[in-house]
């Protein structure tokens, strides 16, 4: 199995390479392709010592910045690492997905200008999935993709998530939340007055009503629906919560006596674990579901265990066989008669 990675989208390109050849040593049945300046991919690999025959490298000089208009940037800088990540996504048979942690624009313009929607899909979403307190996971669709939603919008990210944790979690009946400011029926603006009344009328998925953003690792729900600013305001929120708390935390025991400090010490293992369990590195990136293809948009900050995380995600989407099934249910529902 064949993985295309944009290695220039992101803060720290080095990562990304580090992070190639961390999957191609990790795992056997896995070939990396990387795009993005062949001198200086060489470079990260002679610093490695990497000599290895399982990462294939096609030199594309040019980036694509998040100051860039996407669309612009797409059409006109075909020799930019993305271009050419998405056109090797399209073009070879023998590649599964794909990864970049570049501008989230223009990864969202390239894949519906160059690999193109699933029939029947308005908008593409990003769907990551989150840690919830009782060890399981939760989908929040969409996470940053679209600002601006239309009530039908949100309607198939319902459709689009919940058959997403089908083919990925297992779950025969997942419990698709929207997010709102109150769990009551007449709470929420206009937006969601009407995306309520289409929820609750789908007979595709298992709406279980609104919810508050406070309940999103409670575990209670398997999909969160919402549009693209809130769930990007929501994950950053909780993302900054949990580093405050962590180093609130630190502070406090470093000023607090010694069997404050003593009992960190035993907890050691406990916060290390809780860390892993709640870092986003653990899990890998974000999907773009409604995409004709397996296109993973990874962090801009992206570390190298990040890089290889997505690898793993990539595989197990592919063998989950998510667009065959997304393809089906997609079909099921009626969204491509509408």
């Amino acid at each position: 199995m064949k993985v295309v990675i944009d290695a220039f989208g992101a803060d720290m390109p080095e990562e990304i390479v580090k992070g190639a050849i961390t999957a191609v040593n990790l795992i056997d049945e896995v070939e990396i392709i990387l795009t993005g300046d062949k001198d200086k991919i060489q470079k990260v690999f002679d610093e490695i010592g990497y000599t290895g025959d399982k990462i294939e490298v096609v030199h594309a000089p040019d980036v694509i910045s998040c100051d860039e208009s996407p669309t612009m940037a797409i059409r006109r800088k075909k020799d930019s690492s993305l271009v050419a990540a998405l056109d090797i996504l399209k073009n070879r048979e023998d590649v599964i997905g794909m990864i970049s942690a570049g501008s989230t624009g223009a990864v969202l313009a390239g894949g519906l200008f160059v690999i193109g929607r699933m029939e029947g899909v308005k908008r593409p979403a990003l769907a990551p999935f989150l840690p919830t307190v009782n060890n399981g996971k939760t989908l929040l669709i969409d996470c940053g993709a679209n600002v601006d939603c239309k009530p039908e919008y949100l309607r198939q990210f319902a459709i689009m998530g919940s058959i997403y944790s089908k083919a990925m979690l297992g779950i025969k009946k997942p419990r698709v939340g929207l997010i709102s400011n109150g769990v009551e029926d007449h709470k929420g603006n206009e937006q969601i007055h009407q995306t309520f009344e289409l929820l609750k009328n789908e007979k595709e998925i298992n709406f279980v009503g609104n919810m508050e953003a406070r309940e999103m690792f409670s575990g209670d729900y398997d999909v969160l629906v919402c549009d693209g600013f809130t769930g990007n305001v929501a994950m950053k929120a909780a993302e900054g919560t949990l580093n405050t708390f962590t180093s609130v935390l630190k502070s406090e025991v470093k000023s607090a006596g010694l069997g404050a400090k003593i009992g960190a010490l035993l907890m050691k293992k406990v916060f290390k674990k809780l860390k892993k369990r709640l870092n986003y590195t653990e899990v890998g990136g974000s999907p773009f579901l409604g995409i004709d293809k397996i296109l993973v948009k990874s962090h801009g900050s992206s570390k190298a265990k990040t890089i290889y995380s997505c690898v793993l995600q990539v595989i197990d989407i592919h063998k989950s066989k998510y667009i065959e099934k997304m393809r089906e249910g997609i079909k099921n529902s009626n969204l491509a008669g509408e």
